[in-house]
């Protein structure tokens, strides 16, 4: 079992011209359900409301094989709203609740039988939920491999500082961590997005992946560095994309058996060759979502046919 904690959340569609939209959306809850249809058993643990949207998050959950351990809470269902302007362009307004209380305390019943937790994005970085998040992934760094994708929002957490601050605590935990080269641009402006990730490398994680769009994605680990060029696609928009990617990287390393904190020193001595095979089939499940509207992952047959 694949564990995710984080954020779900209901992204509203508004414009002068069409009804109003709502998606169920959120990262990790995207990297949950990627991992599913990719075939690996994966479960989300994260928050919604007793109301009309959470119970759209619960369907979602369920038409796609993801169980959902935690209850719903008496706080609304978070929700980011865009409003589209006549041209398109989109602002943004977001009625965040991010709060886990206990959770660390229910690690053994959460994490039975994981061998691998993920996590990132607004969960690790928006009060009072990350604190119970960290708490939870320090509780089980020593039973489990650990993931982690920061996945920056800066018009939600906008002190860089902070964020840096704060990416470097769950760093200091993780054994694999993806981060876009737009992420590592924001958090550490002096240094190149490969510098950085060599800096997370150093601070004790097994591979740092840094995606870079069209460039195609790159990687270190303690076997040297490793980059492949993005696939040819038509691209519809990019969302979801990191978490396909995400997901497919998580899922590749568990096809390859490295998921478990007894397989931590094997995960440090993955090779070139099996990094490399690991980005691309990370970089495919990418270019399968981008040629399609929205964050629809690929399964593991859609992966298959374009191998």
């Amino acid at each position: 079992m694949i564990t995710v904690v984080g954020e779900t959340l209901i992204d509203e569609v508004i414009s002068d011209i069409t009804p109003m939209r709502a998606h169920v959306g959120g990262s990790p809850m995207n990297v949950a359900v990627g991992l599913a249809r990719l075939g690996h058993p994966a479960q989300f643990v994260g928050r919604y409301g007793d109301d009309g949207y959470g119970r759209m998050i619960e369907q979602h959950l369920r038409d796609n094989s993801v169980p959902f351990p935690v209850e719903p809470d008496t706080s609304p269902t978070s929700v980011a709203t865009a409003r589209l302007d006549p041209a398109g362009g989109a602002s943004y307004d977001f009625q965040l609740v991010w709060d886990l209380p206990g959770l660390a305390a229910q690690r053994d019943r959460l994490l039975d039988g994981t061998t691998l937790l993920h996590t990132g994005s607004i969960a690790t970085m928006l009060a009072p939920g990350a604190d119970d998040v960290l708490a939870l992934v320090t509780a089980a760094h020593p039973l489990v491999t650990v993931t982690y994708d920061p996945n920056c929002r800066p018009t939600i957490i906008r002190d860089a500082a902070f964020a840096r601050s704060q990416a470097e605590r769950f760093v200091a935990l993780a054994d694999v961590v993806k981060a876009s080269d737009e992420d590592l641009g924001w958090l550490y402006p002096d240094r190149s997005p490969e510098d950085s990730a060599r800096a997370w490398l150093d601070a004790g994680a097994a591979v740092v992946v840094v995606t870079r769009g069209s460039k195609g994605p790159w990687g270190v680990s303690r076997a040297g560095e490793a980059s492949v060029p993005a696939p040819s696609t038509s691209v519809v928009d990019t969302v979801g994309a990191g978490d396909s990617f995400m997901a497919a990287l998580v899922g590749a390393l568990v096809d390859l058996e490295l998921d478990g904190a007894h397989r931590r020193d094997e995960l440090r001595r993955i090779t070139l060759g099996q990094l490399t095979a690991v980005l691309q089939y990370a970089a495919r499940a990418a270019a399968i979502t981008v040629s399609r509207a929205g964050a629809n992952p690929p399964s593991r047959d859609e992966m298959a046919r374009q191998a």
